[in-house]
């Protein structure tokens, strides 16, 4: 890879929202993935991967650090310029967590329509 792989891990869902705006609008870089991680500083952590060119992630890590800073608490961040190719494995890996998110949400969007015209149906059933 010759790009750059950006993380930034902060503790809870507002603040890592918060420092992936500001690293979005900060620089050009592409939202590669997201962990949910038990016991950072025993509370549930949330760690952002970014990719993007170097000086890119290396900007919108740290426009995400301050502004995750000022809604709550970043933990850690880190910016790996030119990863070794292994480490493409890893951020594929990142890639699938942010689809199977999106999935889920279809799944559940899916359940949550069939569960009203499934009451929709019994209630008309009563009349």
């Amino acid at each position: 890879m010759s790009k750059a792989l950006g993380l930034i891990e902060a503790l809870g869902l507002t603040t890592a929202v918060a420092a992936l705006d500001a690293a979005s609008k900060a620089a050009e870089v592409t939202l590669v993935g997201f962990e949910k991680i038990i016991g950072v500083g025993k509370a549930v952590g949330v760690n952002i991967q970014i990719a993007g060119e170097v000086a890119a992630v290396r900007a919108a890590v740290d426009a995400g650090v301050e502004a995750g800073n000022r809604v709550g608490t970043v933990f850690a961040s880190h910016v790996i310029p030119r990863p070794h190719d292994e480490v493409d494995a890893l951020i594929q890996k990142f890639g699938k967590n942010l689809h199977k998110g999106e999935e889920k949400q279809k799944a559940e969007k899916k359940a949550a329509k069939k569960a009203a015209k499934t009451s929709e149906v019994k209630e008309e059933n009563k009349k």
